[in-house]
């Protein structure tokens, strides 16, 4: 009983939430399409490059598997070194490349960061300006069972951004 009276006595103050729709922010920013497209384009030249050293390795095997019959210890165990040592190859190009530390993750780090963190100023700045305690992603579906349209601010980060929609 005691709880119920506190709680009672406790003023309630009305949180302000807001919604921003990162995936539509980004469409409407060039310079992410840009950097998406960069990334997008050196993905598949590295990824390229990976492909060609499996055919190798599967070349070999292939040319290997046909041989066999006539080569000796000695060379059979040369080819099996070379087609190892070529499917090393394209893991270890893959695993630079494409490994979570990789290059690609280097790459979208340094053209991506930039952008992401323009946002996060401009969305905070508005939260200042608003007074909204919590803004949600709407574009991640995360937890998010109706969200308004009327605290959506998501053209209104990109204007503050300088982009008009």
């Amino acid at each position: 009983m005691m709880f119920v009276l506190c709680a009672s006595i406790l003023p309630m103050q009305a949180q302000k939430f807001a919604l921003v729709d990162m995936d539509y922010i980004f469409k409407n920013i060039p310079a992410y399409e840009r950097a998406n497209e960069q990334l997008n384009q050196v993905s598949k030249k590295w990824q390229a490059e990976v492909d060609a050293l499996q055919v190798e390795a599967q070349t070999l095997y292939k040319n290997y598997q046909n041989e066999v019959v006539f080569l000796s210890q000695e060379q059979k165990k040369a080819r099996q070194d070379a087609i190892v040592a070529k499917e090393q190859e394209a893991a270890e190009l893959k695993k630079k490349y494409f490994g979570p530390q990789g290059e690609l993750f280097k790459k979208r780090t340094a053209l991506m960061s930039p952008i992401q963190e323009e946002i996060y100023t401009a969305v905070k700045e508005i939260a200042d300006l608003r007074g909204y305690q919590l803004i949600l992603d709407r574009a991640s579906d995360q937890g998010i069972i109706y969200g308004s349209p009327k605290i959506d601010i998501s053209n209104e980060v990109l204007s503050k951004l300088g982009y008009s929609n």
